[in-house]
């Protein structure tokens, strides 16, 4: 154990590679063509910035409060706290760097508009690592949540709109990840060191996550199909992504019915071909929203 901690430490305890899912901030911006206007992309950036901040200091916290079961987990002992790389006080006080930043450039930029979902957003998270993780199900809705957060909260600073198809998609997507990651968690569990996990079976969590993945393609298919959307962007071939997004979801199914813990930042960072797919989808979405006479 170091006497000292680097710059990295605290970089790597902020978990930056975990901003990924604050993309889902400009998924309203995006399906309501505002994805180019300047003054609404630079708050949707300031936005972004902000809700990254605060996503640092809920996993500051959280890695505070589960140290102790972090040093008897074989891939989780090697986290700056957990490791001593960072001192626990100084943790404290990044923490709370953070979220006052957070705060700070929120009320700079968006003012008063999404502040109550930055808010709901933590305290989630906050009762989350508090110990609501611990009870059954709920914990998976908790994680369900912060996704949902997240496009919500991302509409809300821009005065946005998102069709319901879309969050019923997201909500279905959100779900097959929480679950996916509890199931493979079970599966890899050695001395178990998540409570919560003696509450579930393989199967139960094996069966619920692929019903909720059949939804979340089913919604995204009800959603391209839309006779409302397909007016809205003058365009009925949005349902030719629907293939791309089946292709997406398998390659990720197998990705975490290999050896993952099924954290689904870990296995789309860890998989090029991936992230790939899913930069397609979205250059093929944005097009067909944007360009007239696609």
């Amino acid at each position: 154990m170091r006497n000292y901690s680097r710059p990295l430490d605290y970089i790597k305890l902020m978990r930056p590679k975990h901003y990924i899912k604050n993309l889902l901030i400009f998924v309203s911006i995006t399906f309501d063509r505002n994805l180019f206007h300047p003054a609404v992309l630079v708050q949707a950036l300031m936005g972004f910035g902000a809700f990254c901040l605060l996503t640092s200091a809920v996993y500051v916290l959280n890695d505070i409060r589960d140290v102790e079961a972090d040093r008897q987990h074989e891939v989780k002992k090697y986290r700056p706290i957990a490791s001593g790389a960072v001192p626990i006080p100084a943790a404290w006080v990044l923490a709370a760097v953070l979220l006052v930043s957070a705060l700070a450039i929120h009320l700079s930029f968006c003012g008063l508009r999404g502040l109550f979902f930055m808010l709901a957003y933590f305290a989630v998270n906050l009762g989350y690592s508090l110990g609501l993780k611990h009870v059954p199900f709920l914990d998976i809705v908790l994680l369900v949540m912060g996704f949902v957060l997240r496009v919500v909260y991302g509409a809300a600073i821009v005065n946005s709109s998102t069709s319901a198809w879309v969050y019923l998609t997201v909500f279905s997507l959100s779900f097959y990840l929480g679950l996916g990651k509890r199931r493979n968690e079970l599966a890899k569990a050695k001395g178990n060191t998540r409570k919560v996990l003696q509450y579930y079976s393989y199967d139960f969590l094996d069966k619920f996550m692929y019903l909720c993945l059949t939804l979340a393609v089913t919604f995204y298919a009800l959603w391209s199909t839309d006779s409302e959307v397909a007016a809205k962007y003058g365009t009925d071939k949005l349902i030719w992504t629907v293939p791309i997004v089946i292709i997406i979801l398998m390659k990720y199914s197998a990705d975490i019915e290999s050896n993952s813990y099924g954290d689904p930042v870990d296995v789309v960072m860890h998989d090029k071909v991936l992230l790939l797919l899913a930069v397609l989808l979205a250059l093929a979405v944005v097009a067909l929203i944007y360009v007239p006479g696609l």
